[in-house]
């Protein structure tokens, strides 16, 4: 399970996370959000030490591990899918998934479940991933943070400028990575049918602060979405 207790978080002498508290169980889908500019991404950031924290704790399967590197914390089971993708465009679609698995041996095979969650991939494999679409390049994105087998995946805005076939794929495998495989899932969305449909929990943020969290199955009860309308 990740902890995440009362984080706090500057930029620039701005306070930009306040009092943040998150967990995310394993076997669950707990959906983080809000409307743009919250804090939402900073968040995400600071899990993975990308960005750091003036203070509070960060915990994973009962460790902290607010103190670690960013490639530690990946060491320790945790993938990351930023926003944006952040693929390698000049490399191939399997180079990237190698990138995966940058830390261990180099004849670690990439593992082969990762065609059947996304089979696009396996037939693009020797395709550079700067020549596949958007929704090809998010599928690509996902699957690299899957090669290690992490037990936990941060996704931020995985829908974002995807067609709806592929959203409709993505949201199919989330589904499947919690459910089938109890990994912990924390999804960062603005599309909130898609977050709804998903969330086993839920996290809502305002202004660097948690003000609403729960149950997924009481959102529409609770009025949520009209919490994070643009």
């Amino acid at each position: 399970m990740l902890k995440v207790d009362n984080l706090h978080q500057y930029y620039s002498g701005s306070h930009i996370l306040r009092g943040v508290s998150v967990t995310a169980q394993s076997g669950k889908v707990t959906v983080l959000l809000g409307r743009n500019g919250v804090g939402k991404t900073t968040l995400l950031k600071s899990l993975m030490g990308l960005v750091p924290i003036k203070s509070g704790t960060i915990e994973w399967n009962g460790q902290p591990i607010h103190k670690l590197t960013p490639y530690e914390r990946a060491r320790r089971g945790i993938g990351f899918v930023p926003q944006g993708r952040e693929i390698f465009g000049r490399l191939t679609v399997q180079e990237n998934l190698r990138m995966g698995l940058a830390y261990q041996s180099a004849s670690t095979p990439i593992p082969p479940h990762l065609y059947e969650l996304f089979p696009v991939l396996q037939q693009m494999l020797h395709r550079r991933g700067g020549d596949l679409s958007g929704g090809q390049q998010q599928q690509l994105a996902i699957a690299r943070a899957l090669a290690p087998a992490p037990g936990l995946l941060i996704l931020d805005e995985p829908t974002e400028g995807i067609q709806p076939s592929i959203i409709k794929d993505i949201g199919r495998v989330i589904r499947m990575l919690a459910k089938e495989h109890g990994m912990a899932v924390l999804l960062c969305e603005q599309y909130y049918d898609f977050a709804q449909e998903l969330a086993d929990e839920y996290v809502v943020m305002e202004r660097g602060e948690v003000i609403a969290a729960g149950p997924g199955a009481e959102m529409q009860d609770k009025g949520i979405q009209k919490l994070v309308a643009i």
